[in-house]
């Protein structure tokens, strides 16, 4: 495996490193709300944010995960893997570089699946970043689990007809499009029930019962941007469906995985701009008559800290690795250990980094409350950690092999009476430790 970077790739990266913490991370707090990134009608965000997008145009950078022919580099996912670190250290950075979520994986959807007009309707659009888009997907009652969906699309003359709830539908308050996952077949087997429609938000009956906020959003000012939403009898042409019938999960994994790991890669970004404010804070700050870089807790919170934050890189990029030169499917374990350990290090990292700050860890001064609260969600996103554990554990079962007889293959007195008849006629009838003097 060569994780080297090209001369003139590093160019690039030094090139985004600046500008990310010269002129995205400021936007960050100048428009810090959830749903400001997504907002396109925010006529003050979107004036301060159009150069910055022309820029990183300008060096070629915007929306590399996308294939030249739509307006990408094409990139593989060891370059976007660095390129993600960077952009993780700023909320807005994403939508300045063309590579917001969930926009980023509805476009390969439709890259993918989509007609030449929806394309022309939605994608280019989406590629040019005027509009923002909604995977609709989970649901009240079932979560992420699509063999527990109920939400149905049934055919009447030349359309289908949407009924049904979804819930976490994100930014659909913002959206011009939603891409819903819907029961087409309700007798198919589990992975083969559900298709995918794309479904323009101003269609009559769709309805956003509530937008949901999530921890650190104000109820009051209704800041929630994860939309609560009734399809009632929501209807749209038959070429509305990305991709053949029956072929909604089929679809929906072609997104996902990439998700999962692109959040992997920016996390690797968030801790590690975390990581270099406890630096900055253990050689700033004093206490019992010495800094706290000469504290050894401290010093091993930081060792702690540098230690798992490279094991999980290198894990990160092994992932993109195999990704961009095995056989597509051969990284799939590996994309699910990186979405078990995300959350695990992000939270170990950003509360050290909290407990070192002090009282000003858990003030909103300072980006770590905001990290804080971001943490429960991103053990949720893209399905909890706990089903991608369950499928870590059967990738590692599922060829094992179980012991011959009564004892475990590495049972010693077994290993040894095997090891002296193997040697027999050299060693007699010596014994163990006749054999080993």
């Amino acid at each position: 495996m060569d994780f080297t970077i090209d001369p003139e790739f590093q160019i690039k990266l030094n090139w985004m490193r600046d500008f990310v913490k010269n002129e995205c991370e400021p936007i960050d707090i100048l428009f810090p709300h959830h749903g400001d990134p997504y907002d396109t009608k925010n006529a003050k965000a979107r004036a301060v944010i159009a150069p910055l997008q022309e820029a990183v145009k300008a060096q070629g950078l915007w929306a590399c995960h996308l294939d030249p022919h739509l307006g990408g580099k094409g990139y593989g996912q060891l370059k976007l893997a660095y390129m993600n670190e960077i952009l993780g250290r700023s909320y807005w950075a994403p939508t300045i570089f063309g590579t917001a979520a969930p926009d980023t994986g509805n476009a390969e959807i439709l890259a993918m699946f989509g007609t030449d007009d929806q394309k022309a309707r939605y994608l280019q659009p989406l590629l040019d970043g005027t509009i923002v888009s909604t995977f609709s997907m989970t649901e009240p009652q079932a979560g992420a689990d699509p063999k527990e969906f109920v939400c149905r699309a049934y055919q009447e003359g030349n359309e289908w007809v949407i009924e049904g709830e979804k819930w976490f539908s994100s930014n659909a308050r913002y959206a011009a499009f939603l891409i819903v996952m819907a029961v087409t077949d309700l007798d198919a087997p589990a992975h083969s029930r559900m298709s995918m429609l794309v479904v323009p938000t101003d269609t009559p009956g769709i309805e956003i019962v509530r937008n949901v906020g999530t921890i650190g959003d104000d109820p009051a000012h209704d800041e929630g941007i994860h939309g609560y939403i009734r399809y009632n009898k929501v209807r749209v042409p038959l070429d509305a469906m990305l991709g053949g019938p029956g072929e909604g999960f089929k679809v929906a994994q072609a997104r996902l995985g990439g998700g999962r790991v692109h959040h992997a890669m920016r996390t690797v970004g968030k801790c590690q701009r975390a990581f270099e404010m406890m630096q900055e804070r253990v050689v700033s700050r004093r206490t019992q008559g010495k800094l706290l870089a000469d504290h050894q807790f401290v010093q091993g919170m930081i060792a702690d800290t540098a230690i798992e934050l490279e094991q999980y890189r290198l894990l990160v990029l092994k992932t993109a690795w195999v990704i961009d030169n095995e056989p597509h499917g051969a990284a799939r374990t590996l994309i699910a250990m990186c979405k078990v350990a995300m959350a695990k290090i992000y939270h170990d990292i950003v509360q050290r980094a909290i407990q070192i700050h002090g009282s000003y860890g858990v003030t909103n001064e300072t980006p770590l409350a905001a990290m804080w609260m971001g943490l429960p969600s991103l053990a949720l996103a893209d399905g909890p950690t706990e089903v991608h554990k369950v499928q870590v554990a059967k990738a590692f079962t599922r060829h094992a092999k179980p012991s011959v007889g009564l004892f475990p293959s590495e049972h010693i007195p077994t290993r040894r009476d095997a090891a002296l008849a193997k040697y027999a006629d050299i060693l007699g009838g010596a014994s163990v430790l006749e054999a080993a003097e």
